[in-house]
C-alpha cells in the first residue's frame, strides 16, 4: 500500500494505491459526499480485487484531504478527478472509474472525456431520498462506457426496481442501504451483503478484457 498526494485544480487529492502483483486493470475508485475511502465496499473491493489483477487506487477528493465536512459542487468534484486522472493512468493499464454515491456520479459524468474503459457505480444516488422526480438517470444512461452499477434494494436513493432500462448492468445487495449496510434481521449477514458487492466486481471486471 502506498500514498501520494495529487495536486489538483479544486487542491491536493490523495491516492491509496492497492497495487496488483500482475496489474492488468486499475480501479480509480472515490468516495461519496458523505464519507471517506474507509467505506465498507471500498475497503472490500482494496482487499479482493488485487488478487485478480486489478490496481485499486482509492482517491480522496480534496475537500475531504482539507478536513472539510461538506462536498463541494459537482462541478468542483469533476474538476478533482480530472486532476488526478493522469495519476492512475500513468502504468498504460485500462483504468475504470469508480466512485460510490457522489462519486459515481462523477465517475459518469467524466468517463468519455478522460477515456475511462469503463464505470463501476456503488450505491448510485439516483435521487434525493423522496424525490423520484429530481432523477439523475441522465447521468448513469451517459456514461458512454459499460457500466456496472451495484445498489443496494434498500437504499432511499434509488432502489434497484426505480433504475430505468438501458445498457449498463445492474447488481442488488438484498436489504442493503445507501452504504450497504444489512439489518440483523434480514436473511443474509453483513459478510454476504459485502461478498455479493466483491464477487459482482471481480467477475465484470474479468469480463472487460
Amino acid at each position: 500500500m502506498k500514498t501520494e498526494i495529487i495536486n489538483t485544480e479544486a487542491g491536493d487529492a490523495r491516492i491509496t494505491w492497492h497495487p496488483a502483483r500482475k496489474a492488468r486493470l486499475v480501479l480509480a475508485v472515490s468516495h461519496g459526499a458523505g464519507g471517506g475511502i474507509e467505506a465498507r465496499d471500498l475497503q472490500a473491493l482494496a482487499q479482493v480485487l488485487p488478487g485478480h489483477g486489478v490496481s485499486v487506487a482509492l482517491v480522496e477528493q480534496p475537500w475531504r484531504v482539507a478536513g472539510k465536512k461538506l462536498a463541494p459542487a459537482p462541478k468542483t468534484l469533476d474538476v478533482g478527478w480530472r486532476g488526478i486522472w493522469p495519476a492512475v493512468a500513468r502504468a498504460g493499464l485500462p483504468v475504470i472509474s469508480g466512485g460510490r454515491s457522489a462519486g459515481a456520479r462523477v465517475a459518469c459524468r467524466t468517463a468519455v472525456e478522460l477515456g475511462a474503459h469503463a464505470v463501476l457505480a456503488l450505491s448510485f444516488p439516483l435521487h434525493p431520498p423522496g424525490r423520484p422526480e429530481k432523477s439523475r438517470a441522465g447521468e448513469l444512461l451517459g456514461s458512454g462506457v459499460p457500466t456496472l452499477v451495484v445498489q443496494g434494494g434498500n437504499d432511499p436513493f434509488g432502489k434497484p426496481e426505480e433504475f430505468p432500462d438501458g445498457s449498463y448492468e445492474l447488481v442488488e445487495v438484498p436489504y442493503g442501504d445507501h452504504g450497504f449496510v444489512v439489518p440483523k434481521r434480514a436473511a443474509i449477514t453483513q459478510e454476504d451483503g459485502v461478498a455479493i458487492i466483491t464477487e459482482a466486481v471481480v467477475k465484470w471486471s474479468g469480463s472487460l478484457g
